[in-house]
């Protein structure tokens, strides 16, 4: 045998040593998640409940890095430029699921550039009105906007939420304007006041106002009620199973990074949240669940979504642009 095929087999076997070595010695270094949101978000909450526990249990520093902006394509493009499989994305794939539709041309191509890693929570959205127009249920408030067409005001937080509003309201034949916000943390407000009369977003923004007695909660979109929230209806319990819809999130990798380092830090991440079963309050509040899943069920979570999304999309007469 000769030494140059010697040499090519011990450089193979130290290859797959070196490969197995690092799936299974993740981190060696400080690990960085980057989030589409600010400090105090429901993202960044739970990023760094877990962030906190994860490096207790790897060794070493856990960074949050908040690049909020361009409705999540600051973070991405961050991410993207790092280039480094110790820096990782963590956000709602609701994010990036819409990007399509509601951006000419995305500087990203999601199933090349943001790899699942493991699903960390679901998030439900909700449905909103002002208890001043007395709806009793879900149904009863159609009714009344079938009723009363173009009298009424909808509003939506950016993304997911609007989409999903959108889409329901042209499907079923319902007019109400648009009121569009830079802000949509004013939009609890304006409900409370009745300046508009339905708002779909995060339910963690109504429930103050919903506490108050001065906004009703008609449905969350989840397929489950909300710990937060275990009086009001899931959109099926009350009769459009078509709204039912869950925002999963939690950490992506960079292109390339191997299946078995993924699973490694889902398995990690599993182990933190069933050893500290405290982190469920904080995140409740938020209006998120925990809903751990490993990178391959967390694959299969993000087509469900995306194909719900394009099935929207269809209804709406849009199409999905294409990447730069």
């Amino acid at each position: 045998m000769s030494r140059i095929f010697i040499a090519l087999i011990v450089a193979c076997v130290a290859a797959l040593n070196v490969a197995g070595a690092s799936a299974q010695t993740f981190p060696q270094r400080t690990v960085k998640f980057i989030l589409p949101f600010g400090p105090a978000s429901g993202t960044d909450i739970v990023a760094r409940l877990v962030g906190d526990k994860l490096s207790a249990r790897w060794g070493k520093p856990v960074v949050i890095e908040n690049r909020p902006g361009a409705d999540g394509l600051v973070s991405i493009t961050a991410f993207t430029s790092a280039n480094d499989d110790h820096t990782l994305w963590w956000g709602p794939v609701g994010i990036i699921a819409v990007h399509p539709y509601d951006k000419e041309k995305l500087p990203y191509v999601a199933e090349r550039d943001l790899i699942p890693i493991a699903n960390v929570t679901t998030l439900s959205l909700s449905l909103s009105t002002p208890v001043s127009m007395n709806a009793g249920s879900f149904r009863e408030y159609f009714d009344l906007v079938r009723a009363n067409p173009g009298k009424f005001n909808a509003a939506a937080a950016s993304g997911l939420a609007d989409f999903l509003m959108m889409g329901f309201l042209k499907n079923n034949g319902l007019d109400m304007a648009k009121v569009p916000y830079r802000d949509i943390m004013q939009g609890p407000n304006d409900l409370a006041e009745n300046r508009i009369q339905l708002l779909s977003s995060s339910l963690a923004i109504v429930v103050p106002l919903m506490t108050a007695g001065k906004i009703k909660v008609l449905a969350v979109t989840g397929r489950t009620r909300a710990t937060i929230a275990p009086d009001v209806p899931t959109v099926r319990e009350a009769g459009y199973p078509s709204l039912e819809m869950d925002s999963p999130g939690g950490p992506f990798g960079p292109r390339g990074m191997p299946l078995a380092v993924r699973e490694q830090i889902a398995a990690d991440i599993r182990a933190v949240v069933a050893a500290n079963p405290e982190l469920a309050k904080p995140l409740n509040a938020t209006g998120q669940a925990f809903d751990i899943r490993g990178p391959t069920e967390f694959a299969a979570s993000i087509k469900e979504l995306n194909d719900k999304i394009a099935a929207i999309a269809k209804i709406l007469g849009m199409k999905a642009a294409t990447a730069q």
